[in-house]
This record gives C-alpha cells, structure tokens and sequence, in this order.
C-alpha cells in the first residue's frame, strides 16, 4: 500500500516536470516567433521593447492585478465567516440555556 503512494508521487511529479517543460517550449517559441520591436511611449520617453518581453510583462501584470483582488474578495469572505461563526456560536449558547431553563405549568 505505501509503495502504491510511492508510484503515484513519482508519477505526479513527472507529470509535472513534464508540464513544465513543456511550457518552457511554448515560452521559447513565442518569444522567438515575436521577436519583434515595438515601441512603447510613456510619459518619460519611449523605449524600444521585443514584443514578446512586452506581452509577457502585461500578462505577469494582470496575474498579479487579478491575485489581488481575487485575495481582497478572499479576505472579505473569511472575515464574513469569523462573524458568521460568532453569532452561530451566540445563538447556540442562547438555546442551550433556554433548554436548561425549567418549564412553567
């Protein structure tokens, strides 16, 4: 049973060597297919960029810009549970002490 772990580890991390191989294919290829200059102007000069530099720092760039506010959403939602929680927690100690109290007749 633990050498059928040991298989499925070995495996997994071949699976995703290969992948990573494989996308550092992709990366070569793009770059060398869009090798071409471009000319980007902001507002202290311009600078000429490979156009394949240029659109993997705008990618990278809404990775990072959507990371963000994906863990902004995130951390909004934990702390929406904490509270959650909290009153869950208050309304069960309110029934447990009303079961406890005795019964008028």
């Amino acid at each position: 049973m633990g050498n059928a772990r040991v298989n499925t580890e070995f495996a997994m991390r071949l699976i995703k060597l290969f992948l990573v191989i494989l996308i550092m294919i992709f990366g070569a290829a793009f770059a060398v297919l869009n090798s071409n200059l471009v000319e980007v102007n902001y507002y202290f000069g311009r600078q000429d960029i490979a156009l394949s530099l240029m659109l993997t720092l705008v990618l990278g760039l809404g990775v990072i810009l959507g990371a963000l506010s994906a863990m902004a959403r995130i951390v909004r939602l934990k702390r929406e549970i904490q509270t959650l929680k909290r009153r869950t927690d208050l309304v069960s100690k309110e029934v447990n002490n009303l079961r406890a109290l005795p019964l008028k007749e």
